[in-house]
């Protein structure tokens, strides 16, 4: 089995998503979370023990991110730069949307996501994807497009029931706000399913970029590749459940992986599309 290959420059020394977005400044307190607009918040939905809402408060917030950083950095081994200890922080936070599911017997926050709107993207200026990818080809439909992000679920709810209540929430917030396109980084843990190097990221990417590309039209560049060439990509290997559960819903790959030893993992560009919903799908999540 092949070695995973050190880059010219370690993308933490090297810095790039630092050198294009700054970390948050550790001298002032976060700023508060802005309230979300009425169109994109009704109340809390709940069922099957747990409850479905978007994060009004900054309470609710770092709520998310001590999940993350319990995910992310102490399951994944990530490497955060945070300005709260315990906390997954970057500067993306304070312009998106958080979407929460609650144990309801506990009040814990089990799982979430985060929304970057087009208009809060506008204001920062880009997406988290652009920091990753070149996204020049997608300039056409930024307007409708809304990026998702920072998507996790506690250990011991990863049955289904929570990313289905998020996915959920997710349709009904794209339909009310008249939006059309979702974008994000499926990630790859470097370890997946056993094996211990990109070999797993390197077959995945193999695979879906056979059966479930995009049209060439909207291709991206990832801005420091995982070396594909360099490593084993015959595995039978199958993609991590998220990923699956993005293709069964209807979404392509927009390129190669990009590589983030930061959080660990090899990084996948999709785009997801409502009309690319399967009707069972439209049916169960729009109800039409």
């Amino acid at each position: 089995m092949k070695e995973l290959p050190t880059p010219t420059f370690p993308f933490s020394q090297l810095g790039l998503r630092a050198a294009l977005w700054p970390a948050p400044n550790q001298a002032r307190p976060p700023a508060a979370i802005p309230a979300i607009p009425a169109a994109a918040a009704p109340a809390a939905v709940e069922a099957g023990g747990i409850s479905v809402s978007w994060a009004r408060h900054l309470d609710d917030v770092r709520a998310a991110q001590r999940l993350r950083h319990e995910v992310f950095a102490g399951e994944m081994g990530a490497r955060l730069t945070t300005p709260l200890e315990g906390h997954d922080i970057d500067l993306f936070d304070d312009f998106c949307e958080h979407l929460l599911v609650r144990e309801l017997e506990t009040n814990q926050v089990i799982g979430t996501y985060r929304v970057l709107t087009p208009a809060q993207a506008r204001r920062i200026g880009s997406t988290y994807s652009d920091t990753e990818f070149d996204l020049t080809r997608l300039r056409e439909l930024r307007e409708r497009m809304v990026e998702l992000g920072r998507s996790c679920v506690h250990a011991d709810h990863r049955q289904g029931g929570v990313i289905l209540a998020l996915w959920g929430a997710l349709a009904d917030f794209m339909n009310r706000n008249k939006l059309d396109t979702m974008i994000g980084c499926a990630s790859i843990p470097m370890w997946h399913n056993g094996v211990t190097s990109g070999d797993a990221a390197a077959s995945i990417w193999r695979q879906l970029s056979a059966t479930h590309m995009a049209p060439i039209q909207y291709h991206v560049q990832p801005r420091l590749p995982l070396p594909v060439h360099r490593l084993d990509g015959e595995l039978q290997i199958e993609p991590p459940a998220l990923i699956k559960g993005y293709l069964r819903l209807g979404a392509k790959v927009l390129g190669p992986p990009a590589w983030d030893p930061d959080f660990n993992t090899a990084d996948l560009p999709m785009l997801m599309r409502i009309d690319d919903l399967p009707a069972r799908y439209r049916k169960h999540f729009l109800g039409k």
